[in-house]
């Protein structure tokens, strides 16, 4: 039960801790100015830029923190390694998806970190609370695991090219990964990785109110581009994205273990 309903959480509001992840690439939108106006009562705001590893010779980036760090920023908002942890946004599920991922790759137990389906606009259609008082933070003692098996680095990468171990996906819109777009983020150049294949992260929720499609229809759309068995890999611009796309596959596949390529396209595709 990685998804959660918005009538699940407001029964349930007292037995877990909240964070809103929203996040925006765009300049025109802060994810914190919008939490500090309106968030679920009791919810935590999660940093994604301060909570990435800046690759400073790379684009735009979002590698994962060290682990240290991790322990550190958990500690610091309250999060300890029993607690059940519900992620929402107001970013079109992208970067809750995101943050449950760095919860799984850090440890947390897989059955404590949950995703609120539809996030904050799904929230507010179905007239959930909203408030902009502080959020009182009691501060704990993180410990963090890694499970590296979780991501896939450039070399290895580059080796599947020609050995075909696993299906690389791409979040990205289908302009991006044919190049025919312009990429957002400057010094990268258009296109996609060899032998990769395009779904874009969108095309697997309903832009109504922000939730996945069901598990008919999400398996579909894998099957129609081969996509079966666990040798998957997930790719977008900047592994944020493609942390939807590894939701939505274990949505249809229950033995899928997320797989996501961290440096994705603003590594792979950076201009020399």
């Amino acid at each position: 039960m990685t998804l959660v309903s918005t009538e699940w959480l407001n029964n349930n509001l007292s037995k877990v801790k909240i964070l809103d992840a929203s996040w925006h690439l765009l300049p025109d939108r802060n994810g914190f100015d919008e939490y500090q106006k309106k968030h679920i009562e009791n919810a935590i705001f999660f940093d994604l830029e301060k909570n990435s590893n800046q690759q400073k010779n790379l684009p735009h980036n979002h590698f994962l923190p060290e682990k240290k760090d991790w322990e550190e920023t958990l500690s610091k908002i309250g999060i300890s390694n029993t607690d059940k942890v519900v992620i929402y946004d107001n970013s079109d599920l992208i970067t809750s998806c995101r943050c449950w991922f760095q919860f799984l790759y850090f440890g947390h137990d897989s059955k404590l970190v949950f995703i609120l389906d539809g996030g904050l606009k799904k929230w507010r259609l179905e007239s959930g609370k909203v408030t902009n008082k502080e959020t009182k933070i009691i501060s704990s003692k993180y410990f963090a695991k890694e499970n590296k098996h979780m991501v896939k680095i450039k070399s290895q990468i580059e080796e599947n090219i020609n050995k075909n171990k696993f299906k690389l996906l791409d979040a990205r819109s289908k302009g991006r990964f044919s190049g025919k777009a312009k990429e957002p983020r400057p010094g990268v150049r258009s296109g996609s990785i060899e032998g990769s294949i395009c779904l874009p992260y969108s095309e697997c929720i309903d832009p109504k109110d922000n939730s996945f499609l069901n598990k008919k229809i999400l398996s579909e759309k894998f099957k129609s581009l081969g996509i079966t068995g666990n040798n998957v890999v997930f790719s977008c611009g900047s592994s944020v994205t493609a942390s939807v796309l590894g939701l939505a596959y274990s949505i249809v596949n229950n033995d899928y273990i997320l797989n996501i390529y961290i440096g994705s396209w603003s590594e792979y595709g950076k201009i020399k």
